[in-house]
């Protein structure tokens, strides 16, 4: 599959498949990279789209810590990403995955978008905080006065808390289609329904998958998915 190697405002990015007017822009969730985007890009090509993918901070090429993967630094380069896309693509359309898709939420409410394809979306961070919250035994008072806690699964941080609690999801108007794991224990089944009942999203459940989509099975239940919404 023909790909391109670029930097987008030193953010490593490439690009996908054979030159067309229309593209996504692929944003992978954490502990992913821009390769990982592979499988897409090649169900995307035979639709007609090129992809564009780029690593996260602290992820893929970008290995560099001083420049967290947060909300506001994810917020800026995904911004970067769409300037670049919409001035180089006449059609612009959106995947995201898992804190792919939060980053989207909170940066691309008011962009073109042709469409949009989220899977094992995190829409509701309030809710996957308090859930560490639970896991590693940590009050709310305590990251206060801390400021950052180091848990086995990411980093608490205080600022990143209040920027969620301050910033609820309530504005999203892109025909979006969802791909959910039934046995998602990241994003409880509710807080997905709310969200695409109110903003009309095509809903699918596999009810077997778990947050990553990993097992034996699900290459090919995502395979289909993107085949029959791309």
């Amino acid at each position: 599959m023909r790909t391109q190697s670029i930097k987008i405002n030193n953010i490593p990015a490439m690009i996908w498949g054979e030159q067309s007017g229309k593209v996504y822009i692929h944003v992978h969730g954490k502990m992913s990279r821009k390769e990982y985007a592979e499988q897409f890009a090649k169900i995307a090509e035979k639709k007609g789209y090129q992809t564009l993918s780029f690593d996260l901070p602290e992820h893929g090429d970008r290995n560099d810590s001083s420049y967290r993967c947060d909300i506001w630094n994810g917020i800026n380069d995904l911004s970067l990403i769409a300037d670049y896309a919409f001035s180089k693509w006449k059609e612009v359309s959106l995947f995201a995955c898992s804190l792919g898709a939060y980053f989207s939420l909170n940066t691309y409410a008011d962009r073109p978008f042709t469409k949009c394809l989220f899977q094992s979306p995190m829409i509701d961070m309030e809710y996957m905080i308090r859930q560490m919250f639970r896991w590693y035994d940590v009050s709310e008072e305590r990251l206060c006065i801390e400021k950052e806690i180091s848990t086995p699964f990411d980093t608490l941080r205080w600022d990143y808390f209040q920027y969620v609690l301050e910033h609820p999801i309530r504005n999203w108007g892109i025909p979006t289609s969802i791909l959910y794991g039934g046995k998602d224990n990241f994003q409880p089944i509710e807080i997905i329904q709310l969200f695409a009942n109110a903003h009309h999203c095509k809903l699918t459940i596999s009810e077997e998958s778990e947050h990553p989509f990993m097992q034996p099975k699900d290459e090919e239940i995502v395979a289909q998915w993107l085949a029959d919404n791309l």
